[in-house]
């Protein structure tokens, strides 16, 4: 039975799941799907034609798919979507933008802990398993892969890829993409500086393959010669681990573009 309070405004073509809890002043716009089990505490806003699926929690004053922050938007400007998978914690004052192209989607997985002032920006991918800590802004465009944690006050450019399970210390700002399984910090740039073996233990991977990874780490960041052609050359062995063949092909993709965006190779404008 869903538990809805009286001060709460939700538009007729919203489709709300069961055992749903709505707080009071939250406001849930037109076309929005809501699954079960969901708990939308005080002063929610759930913007229009948000998707979102079983088990999500949003605390007070979050607004989810409002219109992206885009120069020369009109009022009447066509906006694409934004989708939230299950089971995710969606912190206060949390801001996570629509696609800026009508045919576009934000997506966000499932399992994802989103805390107090983040901000995702249009058009980004955000895997599953991801904490984000508080006060972290994530620019337009971006990917945030699987069991990624940002610790807080992360700034992130434009079409940055962070790998999975990566760790990125607090106050990290990057404007290239991060590689899988490493621990960053520092800013402008941010410097990859160890294992994240917390993070390999939460991916569930077995001792063989973090010994894997942790030698590949040492013949890419601890060996002399450039990077990019050492991870050319692993990429060649036909046996290569899976994982270290997810680091090298993340480090050979971002030398794709000037600015270490492999994303933004594929800019629609």
């Amino acid at each position: 039975m869903n538990q809805i309070h009286p001060s709460a405004v939700i538009d007729s073509t919203a489709r709300i799941g069961a055992n749903v809890k709505i707080g009071p002043n939250t406001v849930i716009e037109a076309g929005v799907i809501i699954g079960d089990n969901c708990i939308l505490d005080a002063n929610v806003i759930i913007a229009k034609n948000v998707k979102i699926g079983s088990g999500n929690i949003f605390f007070p004053m979050c607004c989810i798919g409002k219109n992206p922050q885009m120069l020369g938007a009109k009022p009447d400007t066509l906006f694409g979507r934004l989708e939230i998978g299950n089971n995710n914690v969606i912190r206060e004052l949390v801001t996570i933008h629509p696609s800026i192209y009508p045919d576009g989607t934000t997506r966000i997985g499932d399992d994802n802990m989103i805390m107090c002032g983040v901000h995702v920006g249009h058009d980004c991918i955000i895997e599953n398993k991801c904490v984000i800590s508080n006060n972290t802004q994530i620019s337009g465009h971006c990917k945030i892969e699987e069991g990624v944690w940002l610790s807080g006050l992360i700034a992130i450019h434009q079409f940055v890829t962070v790998g999975r399970w990566c760790y990125a210390a607090g106050f990290t700002g990057t404007s290239h993409d991060l590689p899988p399984f490493v621990m960053v910090s520092g800013h402008y740039p941010a410097e990859v500086r160890a294992i994240n073996k917390r993070g390999l233990n939460r991916a569930g991977l077995n001792p063989q393959q973090q010994a894997a990874i942790l030698a590949a780490f040492k013949k890419l960041y601890r060996t002399e010669g450039v990077i990019v052609e050492k991870a050319r050359a692993m990429l060649e062995d036909t046996n290569l681990d899976e994982n270290v063949r997810l680091m090298a092909q993340s480090i050979v993709n971002s030398s794709l573009h000037r600015n270490g965006r492999y994303l933004e190779t594929f800019r629609r404008h």
